[in-house]
């Protein structure tokens, strides 16, 4: 038997003890540790789909990022169809015929006997100006002679008339919900090719693609080359913005207009768009005025409309720019002598070519005529700034 003091029992509980915090000791360090270290990245590529948010167990990589960045502009896989509705082509039928006056002043005779004769002492009215249409009812043949009959009693004679063909079709189109991205119309006219290239990339090799004369595409993205515009319109697919006239949905109602239905007017797109309780029903292309007599950008009401009616005036004192146009249809007049209207003489929309005001189909001021009421409102804007704001350099009248 072996006796050990009290102090050497005391010496070895406090090296048991010692040995005991030790042991215990180690593990608690070595989580700590491990709770500070960063975790593994995943080695693995996740299944191809669109991640929002990061997954964790694998890299959203690959194909995933493409699609997830796709998502994010707006397009997923396969390609949801644009919905919409072309505005019906009988809202563009009217009941008279149009023709240009090409020779005046133009005798506007009171007789069928004076206007086969060419006797202009019996001309009941002289059509002079720089820009003159007229209207009729009746075109018939009589001693060699076309005669127009623009009212009753009262014929221009062939030569002084070059007719009107058919109407321009509509351009609009209608939906049931507010497109979730821009979306525009393909315009040509300046292009020097009848067709529009589609690139791969912005400004990069062509697809083969070719787009025409007014085809509706959507766009998802934009980027610039130097000073020139270029948008996706599809997967790996870009075309010049100079080609396409945008629209670009925004259902919240535009400063000044303290209403849920408005028109909008996008002066540097060249587009129209109505918002019906805070959704875009309709959209389309237009022409509004060139340079100097621009369409006044701003918010304004409708104060009287007309389903059909005369334009009449003059800019200069000597009346060597007066125009005369005859049965206008589909009026909507918003400031002073400033309308939207359906414009029978414009053969093209979607750059400026007015005198000012709004211009139209015949088919699509049908459509915004017959939505549209007294007191509704009319926002007018460019983007772009370019447009003056001054109101000195706005006449309150054009067409």
């Amino acid at each position: 038997m072996i006796f050990k003091s009290p102090t050497t029992k005391l010496a070895l509980c406090a090296f048991s003890l010692l040995l005991l915090s030790g042991s215990l000791a180690r593990p608690v360090e070595v989580q700590a540790a491990r709770l500070a270290a960063p975790a593994a990245a995943p080695q693995v590529l996740c299944l191809p789909g669109i991640y929002a948010y990061d997954p964790g167990n694998c890299l959203p990589s690959g194909p995933s990022a493409y699609l997830t960045q796709m998502a994010q502009k707006g397009l997923t896989f396969p390609v949801p169809p644009f919905a919409y509705t072309p505005v019906d082509p009988a809202l563009g039928a009217v009941s008279t015929y149009y023709g240009e006056v090409v020779n005046m002043p133009a005798p506007v005779f009171g007789s069928i006997d004076d206007a086969i004769k060419g006797n202009k002492r019996g001309a009941v009215e002289t059509l002079n100006g720089q820009f003159v249409y007229i209207s009729y009812s009746n075109l018939q043949e009589t001693g060699g002679k076309k005669l127009y009959e623009i009212r009753p009693g009262a014929f221009l004679t062939g030569n002084y008339i070059s007719r009107l063909g058919a109407l321009p079709p509509s351009r609009g189109i209608t939906f049931s919900s507010t497109p979730v991205t821009p979306f525009g119309w393909v315009l040509t006219y300046f292009s020097p090719t009848l067709q529009i290239e589609v690139h791969r990339t912005p400004g990069g090799e062509p697809t083969g693609r070719l787009l025409s004369l007014y085809d509706i595409v959507q766009v998802f993205g934009e980027e610039k080359i130097g000073d020139e515009s270029w948008y996706m319109i599809g997967p790996d697919e870009w075309v010049q913005g100079k080609y396409i006239a945008r629209v670009l949905p925004n259902p919240t109602p535009p400063e000044g207009v303290p209403s849920d239905r408005w028109i909008e007017v996008n002066l540097y797109e060249q587009t129209l768009a109505v918002y019906d309780n805070r959704q875009m029903v309709f959209a389309t292309l237009i022409a509004s005025g060139a340079e100097p007599f621009w369409t006044q950008p701003g918010a304004f009401q409708i104060y009287q409309t007309y389903d059909m009616g005369p334009m009449t005036g003059t800019f200069e004192a000597d009346r060597s720019d007066a125009y005369y146009l005859e049965d206008v249809p589909f009026i909507l007049y918003y400031d002073d002598a400033y309308a939207l209207h359906g414009a029978y003489w414009r053969a093209k929309m979607g750059f400026p070519q007015s005198h000012g005001c709004v211009n139209l189909t015949v088919g699509d001021a049908h459509w915004v005529y017959n939505w549209a009421a007294v007191g509704d409102w009319v926002y007018i804007w460019d983007p772009s700034g370019q447009t003056p704001t001054d109101p000195a350099l706005y006449k309150g009248g054009g067409y």
